[in-house]
């Protein structure tokens, strides 16, 4: 892909894309699908069935499986050769954490240590640092774990009260200081640390060991779900930490738990997609087995719904997720060929799309969670029972709406980006925002649809775009710099992004895969594009609504509802046959097959 045409991160709302320059999972090469196959034998073979053991807290069963996982290398897919990995690329590392997402909590585990507890060394340490721990992290002898939260300090980590305090000879820092909610905390051989040191305004952060003296590892937690999964609090008292162990630079520290945090919602939304579509096959699996009034379930319209929806739901999420990882890569290959180092440039790509990591992260565990809730449905009474998979799913799913910062919180994140962006120069927001509102004045373009099927659907996103710049400025006009302490406002602009985001990202994947599929399997994808867009014009519809309604008037709101109506315009479907037609592909195959 041409770098100087690619998107830049939360471009997408004002520029177009076609369907050649978007990434799609059909695409995945031998080898990388070969790295998945092995990444489904280890879950089917070695963590599937320990799932009940795992769940007692058993921390020597998941130390082994950790190890395990790292003889076969599943721990240093994005690890570059000369630390012990396989340096393979972003969107690579993404599928195998989709395939390891079908593994209930122990998914939790691994994707901890491959992600936030290995590449903070990674990516900020030096190269001392990198030859000490990176190939053992590597290869499963370290297990890593990071320790960013705290008790007064969730949602706003710089508030956090673990300091660290520079000795006298200037050798060691001492670290004081509790932290909570630490994933593979009961089996870490490294913890990254995140202090204050004593007088900075910013966090720091740490490479701190296990055996050094005053770190304590607290009892596992007892949680709703991701039970599998350690999970403790790491006490520090008056722990010696080398001076040399400060990763990155001092009162950096803030800097690297943001950025790492892109990164892992990223991660996250992969790791969904392949819980939900394990969920589904155990859906489908059951509506096929089990009868009720001489029937299978799978024959009742009603269950068909809910099997077209979490699939539809997941496809969506898939496409999306893999559209931005590919964009994540690019733009990490064109600043290494600008000359950048691969670690800085790998968080410079992350950083980039950070917008759109926080969109797939909401949109992924909330897909995850419907995919979830419908399965329990499905299975009816069973489905309450811990002898039944969905039950575990139900449970495990919950987390993903919390982790790597609340839902909540990425909703606004993603706006305040893009605004922020917007402000800084960076994204020319206000000429395409200008030439919605002066649409707005002129006498609506009321000529025929377009006859051509994807040309149709394309001017739905050019309109579902500008609903979102039409109430976006109207409100930055109307509140200016307190635009920020409108949540509510703010909530119902993420999910137009969101929605849009996704519905385009879908669009894409289906327009390219028709210059690969005949018409027949055609016919299937364009039913769930179908299904998809008349299901959620009026759903941005709404939000649009909820925002206006909150603070225009008079003939300004007036206008603003017209042009929402005209933005989310969206022609009958017949959803019914639509997803019936979904559902059957999916029960004669008996499982998730899109």
């Amino acid at each position: 892909m041409d770098n100087k045409k690619a998107l830049k991160g939360g471009e997408f709302l004002i520029r177009e894309t076609e369907a050649k320059d978007v990434f799609i999972p059909e695409e995945f090469n031998e080898e990388q699908r070969m790295m998945a196959q092995t990444c489904k034998e280890f879950t089917e073979t070695q963590v599937i069935p320990n799932m009940d053991q795992l769940e007692k807290h058993d921390r020597e069963l998941l130390s082994k499986m950790m190890k395990d996982a790292g003889e076969l290398g599943l721990l240093g897919i994005s690890i570059p050769e000369e630390y012990e990995g396989f340096g393979q690329n972003f969107v690579t590392s993404m599928l195998t954490t989709e395939e390891m997402g079908k593994g209930y909590s122990f998914a939790v585990a691994y994707a901890a240590h491959v992600g936030i507890g290995t590449l903070p060394i990674l990516y900020y340490g030096t190269e001392e640092q990198k030859q000490k721990y990176i190939p053992k992290l590597a290869t499963g002898e370290y297990l890593g774990a990071y320790c960013l939260t705290e008790a007064d300090a969730g949602s706003d980590p710089n508030s956090g009260k673990a300091e660290a305090v520079l000795t006298d000879d200037g050798k060691h820092y001492i670290v004081n200081g509790v932290k909570i909610w630490i994933t593979n905390g009961g089996v870490a051989d490294i913890f990254i640390v995140f202090a204050k040191i004593k007088g900075d305004k910013n966090l720091s952060a740490f490479i701190v060991e296990k055996g050094w003296e005053g770190v304590g590892i607290g009892a596992d937690e007892e949680k709703m779900g991701i039970k599998g999964s350690t999970t403790i609090q790491l006490y520090l008292d008056d722990v010696k930490v080398p001076v040399e162990n400060l990763l990155g630079e001092q009162d950096g520290g803030f800097k690297i738990a943001l950025n790492i945090l892109n990164l892992g919602r990223i991660k996250l939304s992969a790791a969904t997609v392949g819980a939900a579509k394990a969920t589904i096959t155990n859906s489908l699996n059951y509506a096929n087995e089990r009868k009720q009034f001489a029937k299978k379930l799978s024959d009742f319209g009603a269950i068909k719904h809910k099997l077209s929806e979490m699939a539809i739901q997941t496809f969506v999420s898939e496409s999306l997720t893999y559209r931005a990882s590919q964009n994540i890569e690019d733009a990490i290959a064109g600043y290494v060929a600008d000359g950048m180092e691969k670690g800085k440039a790998s968080l410079e790509g992350i950083r980039q799309y950070a917008i759109e990591a926080s969109i797939a992260k909401v949109f992924g565990s909330e897909a995850l969670d419907f995919v979830v809730y419908e399965g329990v449905q499905i299975y009816g009474g069973m489905g309450y029972s811990a002898e039944t998979p969905v039950e575990r799913a139900y449970r495990d799913s919950r987390i993903n709406r919390i982790f790597e910062g609340t839902n909540e919180i990425n909703r606004m994140l993603s706006v305040g980006e893009l605004v922020k962006r917007g402000l800084k120069g960076e994204l020319d927001l206000l000429t395409p925002a200008k030439d919605v509102a002066k649409e707005l004045m002129a006498i609506p373009d009321f000529g025929a649809p377009s006859p051509e099927y994807f040309e149709a659907k394309h001017k739905m996103i050019v309109n579902f775009k500008k609903s979102i710049l039409m109430v976006a400025g109207a409100a930055l006009q109307k509140y200016m710099q307190e635009f920020a302490d409108e949540q509510e406002i703010i909530m119902s602009l993420a999910d137009m992004l969101m929605m849009t985001y996704a519905a385009e990202s879908l669009l894409l994947r289906i327009e390219k895969l028709d210059s690969i599929y005949d018409d027949d399997k055609m016919a299937l994808y364009k039913d769930i594009l179908d299904v998809y867009f008349y299901d959620t014009a009026p759903k941005i519809h709404k939000h649009g609504l909820d925002a206006i309604f909150s603070f225009a008037e008079g003939d300004e709101l007036m206008g603003m509802q017209m042009g929402m109506k005209r933005f989310t315009k969206v022609a009958g479907v017949n959803v019914v046959a639509a997803r019936r037609n979904i559902a059957d592909h999916l029960v004669e195959a008996n499982k998730y097959n899109l």
